[in-house]
């Protein structure tokens, strides 16, 4: 677990890794699809976030889906990412 770091302009890599108490600061935010990141009482300032390989591919078959007309799929699972549980 990385605790209590401040990140400043540098690519952090997310698969499988976990946060608490850590500070963001413009850094690139790297997902590629591996194991769930989890962050608890983290800050992020001005970060980019990036879905990069597998993450890449999914994203990219979702784009595909939405330009095909199939909006409500894609739509559902904006919703389900979006509303609070």
């Amino acid at each position: 677990m990385q605790d209590g770091i401040v990140f400043n302009h540098e690519t952090v890599s997310l698969d499988g890794e976990s946060f608490s108490g850590c500070e963001f600061r413009d850094c690139r935010m790297v997902y590629a699809g591996g194991p769930v990141p989890t962050f608890k009482n983290c800050r992020f300032d001005g970060c980019e976030w990036k879905m990069d390989e597998a993450a890449g591919r999914t994203l990219a078959h979702l784009k595909l889906i939405w330009s095909v007309g199939e909006k409500a799929p894609v739509q559902a699972l904006i919703k389900e990412v979006t509303v609070s549980r």
